[in-house]
């Protein structure tokens, strides 16, 4: 190519768009339009929504693959379903074992942050409880991508890039060699426009949908996975796939400013947008660009992370209290904490990373909110030989504290931070939302929420506006377009401001909002190669 494929030498702008019969947004235009395609050959929303997810596992791999997590909101007929599809540790890891192997905390690669993946269970999951087509017929265009080739964007070059650099320096060993044979076959990350397929993968997605995903926790592909595991060194039995489910659970909401909001309940860090919004309510927000509201609300997140980094884990091993911390009488309490100068806040109440959104939505009225994610990147480095399967590193988000929540524990599910979102209004449904990013979800969800329902922006110029991401402490990162007056005035106030170049950190959304009109109005990002598909 004679032409810079990174150069954006002038602001662009996108378009809302509108859909009657469907609409699949997502950060991928060949996933979104998997989707559309499903969608056409008679699928409703789920199905779209599952065929997008799949086509996401093999078109952007840095971020996403069938080894990962899934959480997801399904409205059907009105009525609003959560599920929660993260695994839990494998039986024969433990903080002590760790520990006998020399760990003082979890690595980031390698077997000890491997959790049992969820993705291909969420799949057939959905499916059976709400698709109308089969999921072999639902895995088919991703399959079809991963078996001919797709030419790489220059988005997920950088990312696939920055992923192989970063592997290079910490996944040295032998047991890392199938990561680089699968997505550096070349001795390099693929480059923009350059094909790129894998084979393996596409024979693991059509077992995956021709089984109903039984192979990936009692079949051929749990056998692989169990065997890798054995022969490097791993932690994992046939009997910790086996034992594995999917759970069904009720979403939580909270009320904004006439609006219901919705987040899955712990082991996700849902909740600390929840909490961060009840604060927020306790105070008026009329001007988006007085350096006040960027204030009230970074300081909302971090009291609401005070409490969320120390409280949230796998709901079978400890309760979180929410129905305390969700309660008006705690959110006025936190709000009080709040002055006109940054702090850094403790818990109120004591105890005793790359991913994929995406949003669907069909002529029926069902609409479906879908998350899925390795964690960092590909993940832990490890690729089952022979089948394209990228194990994540979820496990990492474990802490080696026995008494803290989120302890490792065998058979425990860590602490998460993938979070669909989801919006009704007086119990009607609105829409989904999300926006991706690690520890940045919640506060994008906070920043995008209060750009929709305080500033009445619409769901694209919610999306577009700068964003800032707390860090720690007193520390704020602001994107790169954030007026210059509202980065002074913040620094003023005792926030540590750090100003960013790059966009990578501060999260990709999408969002479906239901009109009066029974259209859909749609948004996507511009940070990423995001797309809408409508029909």
């Amino acid at each position: 190519m004679t032409f810079n494929p990174y150069s954006h030498r002038y602001p662009s702008r996108r378009n809302l768009v509108f859909a009657k019969k469907g609409v699949v947004a997502t950060g991928q235009p060949l996933a979104a339009e998997a989707g559309l395609e499903i969608l056409k050959k008679g699928g409703n929303a789920v199905d779209a929504a599952v065929a997008t997810a799949a086509c996401l596992t093999v078109v952007e791999p840095a971020s996403n693959g069938i080894g990962g997590d899934a959480f997801c909101m399904v409205c059907v007929d009105g009525r609003l379903y959560g599920l929660n599809s993260s695994g839990p540790a494998p039986q024969n890891i433990s903080i002590e074992a760790l520990k006998d192997k020399g760990y003082k905390e979890i690595p980031p690669v390698g077997w000890p942050p491997v959790t049992v993946p969820g993705i291909p269970a969420a799949w057939a999951s959905l499916i059976r409880r709400f698709g109308k087509l089969p999921l072999s017929e639902v895995l088919k265009p991703a399959i079809r991508y991963a078996s001919e080739g797709y030419p790489i964007s220059p988005e997920l070059a950088e990312n696939w890039g920055r992923r192989f650099e970063w592997y290079k320096r910490v996944a040295k060993d032998e047991i890392f060699k199938h990561w680089f044979d699968t997505f550096a076959p070349k001795g390099r990350a693929p480059i923009p426009g350059e094909l790129w397929k894998c084979e393996a993968m596409a024979d693991t997605l059509r077992e995956i949908g021709q089984t109903q995903a039984e192979s990936f926790y009692r079949g051929t592909l749990a056998e692989k996975i169990v065997n890798f595991s054995r022969q490097t060194g791993g932690f994992f039995e046939l009997s910790d796939l086996e034992a594995f489910k999917p759970e069904w659970v009720e979403p939580l909401h909270i009320n904004y400013r006439g609006m219901e909001v919705w987040e899955l309940p712990p082991n996700g860090q849902g909740l600390v947008a929840l909490v961060a919004l009840n604060i927020l309510k306790n105070f008026e927000m009329t001007d988006k660009e007085d350096p006040r509201s960027y204030h009230l609300q970074i300081e909302a997140i971090k009291l609401a992370f005070a409490d969320g980094l120390s409280l949230i884990g796998d709901p079978k091993y400890f309760k979180t209290p929410i129905e305390e911390i969700l309660s008006e009488n705690y959110s006025r309490k936190r709000s009080s904490e709040i002055g006109e100068r940054a702090k850094v806040y403790n818990p109120g109440v004591v105890p005793g990373s790359n991913t994929v959104y995406l949003a669907t939505a069909d002529e029926e009225g069902n609409m479906v909110s879908y998350i899925q994610s390795n964690y960092m990147g590909f993940g832990s480095g490890l690729v089952v030989p022979g089948t394209g399967i990228a194990l994540h590193n979820r496990g990492h988000c474990f802490v080696m504290d026995p008494r803290h929540p989120n302890a490792l524990a065998p058979g425990k599910r860590p602490y998460h931070t993938i979070i669909p979102g989801f919006l009704t209004r007086d119990g009607s449904p609105v829409g989904p939302f999300g926006i991706m990013g690690g520890y940045m979800q919640p506060q994008a969800h906070v920043q995008v929420l209060s750009n929709l329902l305080d500033f009445h922006l619409n769901p694209q110029e919610a999306l577009d506006a700068p964003r800032w991401q707390w860090i720690k402490d007193n520390v704020v990162s602001v994107e790169y377009g954030t007026p210059e007056n509202i980065a002074a005035a913040l620094s003023r106030m005792g926030h540590d401001v750090k100003l960013e170049l790059e966009h990578h950190s501060f999260g990709r959304g999408q969002i479906i909002w239901k009109t009066e009109h029974g259209s859909y109005c749609c948004a996507t990002e511009p940070r990423t190669d995001g797309h809408i598909a409508v029909w």
